[in-house]
């Protein structure tokens, strides 16, 4: 399966998170509900991904956790913020580089309508 054929399973499962839960908890709940939902769509998915930082050919373990990647080439970065700002963006675009992976989505749950919440990062590179 390609990048945007995941990419529609992984948008189906969100809306059906956000669709049953609506906006006001925390990220954690969330992640693990959209883990579910894809889980049970039989994707291939981890979470809390360790996420290493390559610097100078030393890899650093610094702490950096994928929230979901799916099929290993999808990264999810859950949220549940006021509001997705210009530094979200800026995140994901570094994420993508260290990870080689091509898409990525920012899902901001905390939203009353769930499409104004998604942004779609793809890593031309």
């Amino acid at each position: 399966m390609n990048e945007n054929d995941l990419g529609t399973l992984v948008l189906d499962a969100a809306f059906e998170v956000h669709k049953t839960l609506g906006p006001g908890l925390l990220e954690n709940a969330y992640e693990h509900c959209l883990a579910f939902e894809l889980l049970q769509k039989e994707l291939n998915i981890k979470t809390q991904c360790p996420l290493p930082l390559v610097y100078k050919d030393v890899k650093l373990d610094c702490g950096y956790r994928l929230d979901v990647v799916v099929e290993d080439k999808i990264v999810v970065e859950v949220k549940a913020v006021e509001a997705l700002n210009d530094i979200h963006l800026a995140q994901m675009l570094t994420y993508l580089k260290l990870t080689g992976c091509k898409l990525r989505y920012l899902l901001n749950f905390n939203v009353l309508l769930f499409k104004s919440g998604i942004r779609r990062v793809v890593n031309n590179l």
